[in-house]
């Protein structure tokens, strides 16, 4: 059995830096027609020339495969003329409250001060791109951002407003009630619950921001995913850190899925019948919502099992030593 995919794309991705950098990019290019990439470096990304710089070092470590890496900003007051000098090189401005994930110290602190810059994103129709969590108890703070959402929605009508990597039942509900606003889920919020990652034996590369959740909130994304719904993106989250890192006392948030997405997906999708709505879902909507034409690809999946690696270089992945029952043809 086989399944072709049109140009997918992954509307979140982080390739870090530096040597991780040259090691994951072309992991997620084997794969992704492009994908958005998201500016928390160390320092973060808030300068036009920052950015063209990261920009070139990830065409540099993707070679020659048509990849379009779609770049981000990191949230900072900016001016008029600064958002107009950089729109064409951006697809978005990625919002972090302060301190509440990898590299968010220089996030925001009072939303009100922001709303002068998100004024002119939406003069300009540059996206806000928006880590949605509090700084309360921790399986509570995706439900308290919601009101933000609510409130930027009303305030910003005509701003595209996207939630990224929602976890909950909640957050899913809150896309019947604004026009503008939209969300990205990812691989590992469909497949896992709070229980896989602390229910025994605590799982350091399970472990993300924002965590897993309840299982009525997977089952809410996932049926969200499986009917293709409108307005939800396909967004990996893939966050490499070095095993050191993650298996530490001071265990770094993330999950590093992308080398084994579009097989998990496929897999996924084909158990539920669903098969025919993962094109919309890894590609179509994203097209849409962010009015884009990415490289044309064609990638080809199909039903063989294959083994992941136990780890790439010093990142172990998501489903790591296990057999799945889709691969990536001609991998």
């Amino acid at each position: 059995m086989h399944l072709t995919l049109e140009s997918p794309l992954d509307m979140h991705l982080h390739l870090r830096d530096g040597t991780m950098l040259t090691a994951v990019a072309p992991l997620s290019a084997a794969t992704f027609a492009g994908a958005v990439i998201m500016p928390n470096l160390v320092p973060p990304l808030t300068t036009l020339e920052q950015l063209v710089r990261y920009r070139s070092a990830i065409e540099a470590a993707v070679g020659t495969v048509p990849f379009e890496p779609y770049m981000t900003l990191f949230f900072r007051h900016y001016s008029a003329a600064e958002l107009r000098a950089a729109q064409p090189a951006i697809i978005g401005i990625k919002l972090y409250p302060e301190g509440v994930t990898t590299n968010s110290a220089g996030g925001v602190r009072d939303l009100a001060a922001a709303e002068a810059t998100i004024a002119h994103m939406e003069e300009f129709g540059i996206p806000l791109l928006v880590h949605g969590e509090s700084h309360g108890f921790v399986l509570d703070r995706e439900a308290e951002f919601l009101p933000t959402y609510r409130h930027l929605a009303r305030r910003f009508p005509r701003l595209t407003i996207i939630m990224e990597h929602i976890t909950t039942r909640a957050a899913v509900e809150l896309l019947a009630e604004y026009e503008n606003l939209h969300a990205t889920i990812t691989l590992h919020h469909l497949l896992i619950t709070l229980d896989d990652v602390a229910g025994g034996m605590l799982q350091p590369h399970l472990f993300c921001k924002p965590i897993a959740k309840r299982p009525e909130d997977r089952e809410a994304l996932l049926a969200a995913a499986l009917q293709a719904h409108p307005r939800i993106m396909f967004g990996s989250d893939s966050a490499p850190h070095p095993r050191h890192a993650k298996e530490a006392a001071g265990c770094a948030a993330g999950v590093f899925s992308a080398p084994v997405i579009l097989p998990l997906l496929a897999d996924l999708f084909a158990r539920h019948d669903a098969l025919p709505q993962l094109q919309a879902f890894v590609s179509d909507n994203a097209c849409r919502i962010y009015r884009i034409t990415p490289p044309q690809r064609q990638v080809v999946l199909e039903r063989e099992p294959w083994q992941v690696p136990e780890h790439y270089g010093d990142v172990v992945p998501f489903a790591a030593g296990t057999t799945l029952a889709w691969r990536v043809a001609g991998e």
